[in-house]
């Protein structure tokens, strides 16, 4: 069979041969990759870096790569939202695995490590303001995975099976999907310092994660039914917004991903912090130590 060459419609490359919303190029790319939601955070992980060779802003996605004790590294910026995940995902895996100049797809994989740093908001009484937690199940709510061919092959079928019947999941939402983060990222990120959670990605703020301030909640008891739902004795953890497509689009693609959140609210406490950059900085100096 013919090897495909990607359209310029479906991989746009810019004219000074970057990808087109995250404006990189292949030579820019690094192994070792750290994502946040904020571009404003990169410059604080960057802080920490004794070297930087580059320094790149387009949109929401702010990127900046060097070194840090010795090992090539770069921090990029997603923006809020699993559609964000989805465009910096393919795109640095273009980078990677795609060679530009030809637009095939290149005959040896290089794969990437990716750990994301968030803020959560916590589901359970154990997890407190400050915690951190590793989202070991990302479980998603945006659908996006669904739009992918083998997303069965990187899902825990079984979990999304047993929530859905539990909460009693409406036809009408997109079907939920759940991804382990890669146990090898886990085993060398996370440590005693850090709990093992089932973290759900929503697929947006307010009343996908049960906030109401107006408008009303389609189904008022979701996220009771949540807290209560149990897979292998663990309960859900907390929630946040990207982990889930994260792992599962690096799962497809054939990289390590994987998401630690600092809580900086707790849900059934109904209380948040809203001075938790203390909390994130530890936790960035943390990841940066260990991946």
């Amino acid at each position: 069979m013919e090897e495909r060459i990607i359209p310029s419609s479906e991989l746009i490359i810019n004219d000074d041969g970057s990808v087109f919303h995250i404006h990189l190029r292949p030579d820019q790319l690094r192994d070792n990759i750290i994502l946040v939601g904020d571009p404003g955070r990169v410059d604080m992980v960057a802080s920490y870096f004794d070297t930087v060779d580059y320094d790149v802003q387009s949109r929401e996605f702010h990127a900046v790569g060097g070194t840090f004790k010795g090992k090539e590294i770069m921090c990029i910026s997603h923006g809020i939202g699993p559609d964000n995940i989805e465009i910096v995902v393919t795109e640095l895996d273009a980078l990677a695995n795609v060679d530009f100049a030809t637009r095939k797809v290149k005959p040896h994989h290089r794969t990437l490590n990716m750990v994301r740093i968030g803020t959560s908001g916590s589901l359970q009484e154990f997890l407190h303001i400050g915690d951190f937690v590793i989202a070991q199940k990302g479980m998603g709510f945006d659908g996006i995975l669904n739009f992918y061919a083998d997303r069965d092959a990187v899902c825990d079928l079984d979990f999304e099976r047993l929530f859905c019947r539990h909460v009693n999941w409406p036809e009408t939402w997109a079907a939920p999907y759940v991804v382990d983060a890669d146990a090898e990222l886990v085993e060398r990120i996370g440590r005693d310092d850090m709990h093992r959670g089932y973290t759900i990605a929503a697929v947006g703020f307010y009343a996908p994660q049960g906030r109401m301030v107006r408008l009303k909640l389609a189904d008022p008891d979701l996220n009771s039914k949540i807290e209560s739902f149990l897979y292998h004795d663990r309960p859900i953890t907390n929630f946040e917004m990207e982990s889930a497509c994260l792992q599962g689009m690096a799962k497809l693609l054939g990289h390590k991903a994987m998401t630690v959140c600092c809580i900086i609210a707790e849900r059934r406490a109904t209380k948040a912090n809203t001075d938790y950059k203390p909390s994130v900085k530890r936790l960035v100096e943390t990841v940066l130590n260990r991946i």
